[in-house]
């Protein structure tokens, strides 16, 4: 089991997560933050920081955002396992699904 971000993250990529991780599984993408399947430790730091509510327990995931454990797992699918997202920084793409999303509004 591991953590994931749906859909209220594409575009506002808040990155107080990313800074509580403290196994630096949380990697950036263009339009939003993907949590690595296999160096996720469940620990659930990431959780309560989130200011939109984005992240999930695999199993707690509301079913309107379902799929994006797919799109979480599959972001990985080309990029691999990179041991830790700070010395890859952020990458010049996103799952495909979050690509072809239209630009997503969220209130300042």
């Amino acid at each position: 089991m591991t953590y994931i971000i749906a859909q209220p993250c594409v575009d506002l990529k808040d990155l107080a997560c990313v800074e509580e991780c403290p196994v630096d599984c949380i990697y950036e993408g263009n339009r939003m933050l993907y949590i690595h399947p296999d160096e996720c430790v469940d620990c659930g730091a990431c959780e309560p920081v989130c200011p939109v509510e984005a992240i999930y327990y695999e199993d707690d995931t509301p079913e309107e955002w379902a799929n994006y454990y797919d799109i979480n797992v599959q972001f990985f699918d080309k990029l691999g396992s990179p041991g830790g997202a700070a010395k890859l920084g952020p990458v010049d793409f996103d799952h495909p699904e979050v690509e072809a999303m239209p630009k997503q509004e969220h209130d300042a």
